[in-house]
């Protein structure tokens, strides 16, 4: 980059920083005090039709701070990390605190939960790259999906790199920082037929610069998903198996994990509040976080409020075996925190894996889905109902796009109902899977 970062002393200002905001509470009457900050530099450009859209490197800061003074508790954050605006925020807390209604809940995780080992969890490998590296990367990208015959038009191509140092530290003495990187390079590619036009896209994004794919096998492949869209028919109706391709499943594992995350079960807006133990999934499928895996994009040593990261298994053998708690949600349902204050960390699935083709060749009739539409998911019933386009299947086989259906069913009759999972596995991101067939759902053409 053209701007040098200098990360060590980054984390050395936070670690001063943090310290005189944590004095300065104390000094004011806050009873508690934590706060997190973060800094952060990124380089992005955009490319199209080989010239460059837009160009940006941006160095990002901000500081946010929660006191407590009894059981009353205010927030206030800034962006601007001198002394005077950290010593006005800390004030501005206490303010807010002050005016606040007493929560018997409040306060910071216990003390004893607090992280004592930081392995290094090899997330942080920076770029060095310059714009004009960057922009040729993304031209190389666009170009190669260009290339290939039918695409007729271009959104353009997207790199971004980036890296900074997080911090968390609280009144109880601890304070902890994580250093990071993340890469990504992406292309948007149109073709069009007497149909009408269609676009799709493909994108690679990792930890380390090394491992993102090339450019040219990113291009490709967004044009090879473009073309699979053309000559889009309208789907069938009735109720039939849908394959959800790995990006879709995810968004189910979302779903799955917003259902078991403690705020909305305290507050009674969940459909598997009060569900544990029981069965929601076939036996052969578990589901969990490992927090300190090694170059995942999520790993982290600590949660949100300190708390040391450990592996939880969600689901075990089909059950629900536990939810996902923070201090504060764990005191209200009267459990304990399971180290997820900011989510789940580097959720992976333990289940027996098909072949993609015969995950599909045993499908009479039925669906795949390859994009979702719309917001119809009710987390207090679970009732789900989304606009999709996708391929149909025809004995086994793909027989062509469809587009402008919806699928609709109940979460829990979804997960009941998964029949299989492909071996198409989507490793970008903290979620890991590949395809889900959900067997009975309902199709509307």
């Amino acid at each position: 980059m053209s701007q040098v970062f200098d990360i060590d002393a980054q984390e050395a200002a936070l670690k001063r920083q943090a310290e005189l905001a944590l004095e300065h509470a104390r000094q004011h009457g806050a009873t508690a005090c934590e706060l997190s900050a973060a800094v952060s530099q990124g380089l992005e450009v955009d490319v199209r039709f080989g010239e460059v859209e837009t160009l940006e490197l941006a160095r990002d800061q901000g500081f946010g701070i929660t006191v407590y003074v009894g059981q009353r508790k205010g927030n206030a954050s800034t962006s601007d990390a001198s002394e005077r605006s950290i010593r006005e925020t800390v004030e501005k807390a206490i303010d807010i605190a002050r005016f606040t209604g007493e929560d018997t809940h409040a306060g910071l995780a216990d003390i004893e939960r607090m992280a004592t080992d930081f392995p290094d969890l090899e997330v942080h490998h920076p770029w060095a790259l310059d714009p004009d590296e960057a922009a040729d990367l993304a031209a190389r990208c666009e170009r190669a999906g260009l290339a290939v015959e039918g695409i007729s038009n271009s959104e353009g191509a997207h790199l971004s790199t980036g890296e900074g140092v997080t911090l968390y530290a609280n009144s109880h003495g601890f304070m902890g920082t994580q250093r990071g990187s993340r890469h990504s390079l992406s292309c948007v590619l149109i073709a069009r037929d007497d149909a009408g036009m269609q676009r799709d896209m493909d994108y690679s994004s990792t930890r380390h610069p090394f491992l993102l794919r090339s450019p040219e096998d990113i291009g490709h492949r967004a044009a090879e998903r473009t073309l699979a869209r053309l000559g889009a028919l309208k789907a069938p109706s009735g109720t039939m198996p849908v394959v959800f391709a790995p990006s879709m499943a995810k968004g189910l594992i979302g779903h799955f994990l917003s259902a078991i995350a403690g705020g909305a079960l305290y507050r009674e807006s969940s459909f598997l509040c009060d569900r544990l133990g029981e069965s929601l999934f076939p036996e052969w499928f578990s589901l969990g976080e490992r927090p300190r895996i090694k170059g995942a994009m999520s790993s982290a040593a600590f949660d949100g409020e300190g708390v040391a990261t450990q592996d939880n298994d969600f689901v075990k053998q089909g059950r629900l075996s536990s939810y996902m708690l923070s201090s504060y949600s764990a005191r209200r349902l009267g459990l304990e925190s399971t180290g997820n204050a900011g989510g789940a960390r580097n959720v992976r699935i333990d289940a027996p894996l098909t072949d993609y083709n015969a995950l599909i060749g045993g499908i009479e009739h039925g669906v795949i889905v390859t994009e979702l539409m719309g917001q119809g998911i009710n987390t207090v019933t679970g009732d789900y109902s989304r606009g999709a386009s996708g391929f149909l299947i025809k004995n086994g086989a793909i027989a062509g796009p469809i587009e402008e259906f919806t699928v609709a069913g109940n979460l829990s009759g979804m997960f009941a109902s998964l029949a299989g999972l492909g071996d198409d596995l989507d490793t970008r991101g903290s979620i890991h899977t590949g395809s889900w067939r959900v067997d009975g759902m309902t199709v509307t053409g």
